[in-house]
């Protein structure tokens, strides 16, 4: 039985591994979400980009406050450069959810820790950079310092998805 837990627990392992794909940045859309274009392989020679969503993040909407500040610093951080990408799952809009490193740097901690996105908890969970929220909210960075941001998920609740019109009975 330990074998068998072993062996499965070794091939899980390999698997992850397996998921982690390098490419250039094309397009940023928001302040989690880019486009890839994988490396090229011998059975894709010239692969299209791809949507990812950065895991264990949430950045502000592009029309709420600090929207477009979080955008602009994903962009002039990752725009053209090879990252790497670790897939975990995908979304419900067919994103891949992923850990995305550039240099070995986790590019959703670095959107935390300074200022441009929440980590994304989950029940009673604060999240996976929840230490990384603390420090920029002690220290009064980008979104934190903005009295105006709300999180996104509060914000879409209130006022819709950016291209939904706006809610006349809403602020």
């Amino acid at each position: 039985m330990w074998a068998l837990l072993a062996a499965a627990t070794a091939m899980a392992a390999g698997a992850a591994q397996a998921q982690v794909i390098e490419g250039v940045v094309t397009r940023v859309s928001d302040g989690d979400t880019v486009w890839m274009r994988p490396a090229p392989t011998a059975d894709a020679p010239r692969p299209r980009p791809i949507k990812l969503r950065l895991l264990g993040i949430d950045a502000p909407e592009r029309c709420q406050a600090w929207g477009r500040e979080a955008t602009a610093a994903l962009k002039a951080r990752v725009l053209g450069r090879t990252v790497a990408a670790q897939r975990r799952a995908t979304d419900d809009y067919g994103r891949g959810l992923v850990v995305l490193r550039l240099e070995g740097e986790d590019l959703g901690a670095w959107m935390v820790v300074h200022g441009h996105a929440w980590s994304y908890g989950w029940r009673a969970s604060a999240g996976a950079y929840a230490a990384q929220q603390r420090q920029a909210r002690a220290a009064g960075r980008g979104l934190f310092a903005d009295p105006r941001a709300i999180e996104p998920r509060v914000f879409r609740k209130r006022h819709g998805p950016c291209d939904a019109p706006r809610r006349a009975n809403k602020p």
